[in-house]
């Protein structure tokens, strides 16, 4: 007695096929699971049995071997529960096989037959519509973001009974459809905006060149100075998502288990991990890999607040991704691939004590102290970040003031602006925004003019500007006359960019 049911496992962000056959044989009782099963898989016998049992269909007392192919990859979670319940029923009689073929199984079975929810039900359903098979039934709580995909049947289901039902044609499975594009089109603004930040026009401006050219950003200034207000609103002025973006985003999101009942992420992520996170936290990894918080920051934001704090070797695994958009885990099983398209956004103090240049505070840092902290953010990292500002305490005055700066949404049209320029202007050159230009590409489409290479050469010698900060400001120069729609890069686009370098002049 043979039954084959159709399943699927995940690999990174993708999903694959499994085939999970069930064959029970007469003989002294006994369950073999093979096919590289873990232990999640394993122990999902004893949830099988008494689910069966408590749903009040037989279970039988003979040898049961269970296969799960292809049988080189390893299995993982307990999705496979109900396909594999449903392999001993039909293997037994008390299913019929004809529609084991046509759909695709997933979910974890309770002992009293209800079905649990399970990750990465997303990208399951891509891959049932790239195998060109007829759905999917999964449980009740994963259906909306199945659902989101089309040309594929979803059902959903809350037991066992209620599948055993539809497969013997007593009963019907509702089919459940999402118009993703709709619910992508009516997606709500955020409830935070820019409007709530009193004073700081340097960092609020400085940060509107960020978001218009994709740049990377570290703030300085003293404690409570507002560095993580200002942060968290930057996603606000971000342009919006694109349909193709947030569905990228979803996969990842899916595949960690964090959608939490949504179908779909339309709002820029914005991911704040904690300074004492591993790399394995923050890049992905572990025993059985995981997205880590650099491929959940996917398309939006990853902020790290107190940034010497964070393990230098934690923060030196940011490089790849930041050149390269991607992150690669290597693992003794298996080499995953991760996006990590993301804009790095940091925080820190400008000395330990917190008040180097604060008028209100003395600080108490000797110059060996300052040096030694900021020592704990290597060169290469700094590199990548192109934008360096300071971050005042703001005054009460400020703070006194009722009224309301410029809105997110006001910002983020001139920021939308920017970037159409720029995707014309990288069209042909594989990527979209100034920050991802090449030394190469700046030569050419950074050029100032003879006033503004003489404002250069003066800053560079009199500030002590270091040699890595000369494409930096050229690339900011770029951007901010792509604000004002300027074509050629004028001086004081220059001298603008200047003053966002604060880190690459001498301590004072």
């Amino acid at each position: 007695m043979l039954a084959k049911v159709l399943s699927s496992a995940i690999f990174g962000i993708d999903a694959y096929l499994v085939e999970v056959e069930v064959d029970i044989q007469h003989g002294l009782p006994a369950w073999t699971t093979v096919g590289l099963p873990d232990t999640v898989v394993k122990e999902s016998k004893e949830r099988i049995r008494a689910a069966i049992k408590n749903c009040g269909y037989n279970f039988p007392t003979d040898k049961i071997t269970v296969n799960l192919a292809p049988a080189s990859q390893k299995k993982e979670g307990s999705a496979f529960d109900l396909p594999i319940a449903l392999g001993i029923l039909a293997a037994n009689g008390q299913v019929k096989k004809d529609k084991l073929k046509k759909y695709v199984f997933l979910g974890e079975l309770s002992l009293d037959g209800q079905i649990k929810p399970v990750n990465g039900t997303l990208v399951v359903a891509l891959c049932v519509r790239k195998e060109n098979l007829k759905g999917l039934i999964v449980p009740k709580e994963n259906v909306n973001e199945a659902a989101i995909i089309p040309n594929i049947e979803v059902r959903a289901a809350e037991n066992l009974v209620e599948i055993v039902d539809f497969l013997n044609n007593e009963s019907n499975l509702p089919k459940v459809s999402l118009d993703a594009k709709g619910l992508f089109d009516t997606r709500k603004e955020m409830e935070i905006d820019f409007s709530e930040v009193k004073g700081q026009t340097y960092a609020k401006r400085a940060l509107e060149i960020a978001a218009a050219g994709g740049h990377n950003v570290l703030m300085i200034g003293p404690p409570g100075a507002g560095k993580t207000m200002l942060a968290r609103r930057l996603p606000t002025i971000l342009p919006l998502l694109t349909f193709e973006e947030a569905l990228e985003t979803t996969r990842i999101y899916s595949v960690a288990g964090l959608l939490k009942g949504e179908a779909l992420i339309t709002t820029r992520p914005f991911r704040n991990p904690h300074h004492t996170i591993s790399d394995a936290g923050l890049v992905g990894g572990g025993q059985t890999p995981r997205p880590g918080e650099i491929s959940l920051a996917h398309n939006g934001i990853l902020f790290l607040d107190e940034l010497p704090e964070f393990k230098r070797h934690v923060l030196e695994t940011l490089r790849q991704p930041l050149e390269n958009g991607v992150i690669t885990v290597t693992r003794v099983g298996a080499t995953i691939t991760y996006p990590a398209k993301f804009m790095l956004v940091c925080a820190m103090n400008p000395c330990p004590c917190g008040f180097l240049g604060d008028a209100k505070h003395q600080c108490t840092c000797s110059y060996s102290q300052i040096q030694r902290y900021r020592a704990k953010v290597s060169g290469p990292l700094l590199d990548r970040i192109d934008i360096h500002i300071e971050v005042p305490a703001v005054a009460y005055k400020d703070l006194s003031q009722s009224l309301e700066g410029e809105t997110s949404k006001d910002i983020r049209k001139r920021v939308e602006t920017a970037r159409t320029i720029q995707k014309k202007r990288f069209s042909k050159k594989g990527i979209y925004c100034n920050a991802q230009m090449n030394t190469k590409q700046v030569n050419i489409f950074c050029i100032p003019d003879a006033a503004g290479k003489t404002l250069l050469e003066t800053a560079m010698e009199k500030l002590g500007l270091s040699a890595r900060a000369y494409t930096r400001i050229l690339k900011i120069a770029r951007t901010i006359a792509d604000l004002e729609e300027e074509k050629n890069i004028l001086p004081q686009h220059i001298a603008e960019a200047i003053q966002y370098r604060a880190l690459d002049r001498e301590i004072s």
